[in-house]
């Protein structure tokens, strides 16, 4: 085990994750990354001494990232982290155990939006602190884009840092092999992609002579699985949308029963894995990179490396995205998200005062200069990337893949602001699909479905949002599993708002009110 670095994923509800955070730090410190001059940082007794400070953030990879480039950073930086990297898939109920235990770090990263929205109550409670009224005095802090911090906001206070998201990156990831033996061109309203599906299933796309294909490859996520993405195809507002002048959540919309509609239909015709309302992710990549499935709906930005990994075992394999899908109402719509996927949140319990937290601002505004920035995304020059035409190209040979995956990729969770804040290197594109991928997702800028909801808050969701949530979720899996009917459904509607919805709904259209 590397002597900075200890993996959250066993019973342990904190356990330091050194690196990643340390090299971040680093960089912000000597560099100009986190200088007094561009930073403050107070009530440093002695200032040759290195600043320690503990982070709680995400592992996405099987192995934490060993020294490589952690340490240059903690040297920059003159930075000693203490840094718990757990697994995503545990990462909520280490958050929660580290909150009932008191020992959250100087700086946790909560996740992501929903795990975030969990947090707010805490917020408001004043356990953690108000960052806000500190950002214009940091060189790059003062960069992050007012809007995002608005919609990230909690009764108009900031509490966090944001990593930047793209607002969309939702589309259809498509077996194009497969597509042209069938002579299937790429799909352009919901009826096309039906077509391709069961085409897919029915005319043995991989010719192997066996009826053991499928189209469509989904999980129990009916967010960041095919249901959402499949959803804004036919019109249904993100999380909220407007009727009668009012505020109304998806569910109550038609286009929510004609979406649940689509997947029935995919159910009952086999075109779907069956089992996707209990399938965990890791076995809805399987499907789709074994073979198994000719349609993947969600993150587009896999694309490229699904078909890395696919060519290995199955050199034919082409993959093709599509991000414009027409629905019925004969628009192109995509639903998308504030603009922030993880926070960074600073705990009263551990940062105990003003002076400490301008010196823990100081290492993230450092993770914002530049040179770090570029350490974090892509290592370092001349081992990890190449600078070639003023950007930064990565080695595509697999040895030289593994090592970034090792030392560089798990760095990723650390990463605050994003390209459009940041004067970091911009990636060489090389590969057709990734320049397709990457061009497929700023074009959704141009069909966003917002969400009306995002920069207001409901005591009531934050209260009891999860018990809620779960009403329409176990609902609509028994409607596409055909458990229940329309009358079923609504059935649960109702319960959703005599326990807590109606209530919801009301504040949300308070703050309507005085904002539309």
């Amino acid at each position: 085990m590397n002597r900075r670095f200890q993996w959250a994923g066993g019973r342990a509800p904190f356990l330091p994750l050194s690196c990643a955070a340390v090299l971040l730090t680093m960089s912000a410190c000597s560099s100009g990354a986190g200088s007094s001059s561009s930073s403050p940082q107070e009530g440093a007794a002695d200032p040759n001494k290195p600043f320690e400070l503990s982070i709680m953030t995400v592992l996405h990879t099987p192995e934490v990232p060993n020294d490589k480039v952690l340490s240059r950073i903690e040297e920059k930086t003159n930075t000693k982290l203490k840094i718990s990297w757990v697994p995503n898939g545990s990462y909520e109920e280490k958050v929660n155990s580290a909150i009932a235990t008191e020992t959250l770090p100087m700086a946790v990263y909560v996740g992501n939006v929903a795990i975030y929205n969990n947090f707010k109550s805490a917020l408001r409670d004043g356990q953690f602190w108000e960052i806000g009224p500190y950002l214009k005095d940091y060189k790059y802090l003062s960069n992050l884009d007012p809007a995002v911090l608005k919609n990230s906001a909690v009764d108009g206070k900031i509490y966090g840092v944001y990593q930047a998201t793209p607002l969309s990156r939702q589309g259809v990831i498509y077996r194009k092999d497969w597509a042209d033996k069938l002579g299937l061109p790429a799909p352009q309203t919901l009826d096309d992609l039906y077509t391709m599906m069961k085409a897919f299933k029915e005319k043995d796309p991989d010719g192997d002579g066996k009826a053991d294909t499928f189209g469509l490859a989904d999980r129990s996520d009916l967010v960041y699985g095919a249901f959402k993405t499949v959803s804004s195809y036919f019109g249904t507002p993100n999380y909220w949308g407007e009727k009668d002048g009012k505020l109304q959540p998806e569910f109550m919309f038609p286009a929510y029963l004609d979406t649940m509609n689509f997947f029935k239909k995919l159910v009952d015709e086999g075109l779907i894995n069956r089992d996707f309302s209990v399938t965990s992710k890791s076995d809805h990549e399987a499907f789709f990179k074994s073979g198994k499935a000719g349609v993947y709906i969600g993150c587009i930005c896999a694309a490229p490396g699904y078909e890395r990994d696919m060519a290995k075992t199955m050199p034919e394999t082409k993959l093709d995205v599509v991000n414009r899908i027409t629905g019925p109402t004969g628009k192109q719509e995509v639903w998308s998200v504030p603009g922030y996927g993880n926070m960074v949140l600073f705990p009263k319990s551990a940062v105990k005062t003003e002076a400490e937290l301008k010196k823990v601002l100081s290492f993230f505004d450092g993770l914002m200069n530049p040179e770090v920035y570029n350490l974090v995304n892509y290592g370092i020059e001349g081992e990890h990337y190449e600078v070639v035409d003023g950007k930064a190209k990565i080695p595509t040979d697999a040895a030289k893949v593994a090592v970034n995956d090792r030392e560089v990729r798990p760095l990723l969770s650390l990463r605050v602001g994003g390209p459009e804040t940041v004067a970091g290197l911009k990636p060489l594109v090389e590969n057709p699909l990734q320049k397709k991928t990457d061009d497929s997702m700023e074009d959704n800028n141009k069909i966003l479905i917002t969400d009306p909801t995002a920069a207001f808050s409901s005591p009531t969701k934050d209260k009891n949002g999860v018990p809620l949530g779960q009403i329409i979720t176990d609902a609509t899996y028994q409607y596409i599993m055909g458990k229940i009917d329309e009358k079923g459904f609504q059935a649960a509607v109702d319960k959703w708002r005599k326990e807590g919805g109606d209530a919801i709904i009301s504040e949300y259209n308070e703050q309507y009110a005085k904002f539309k």
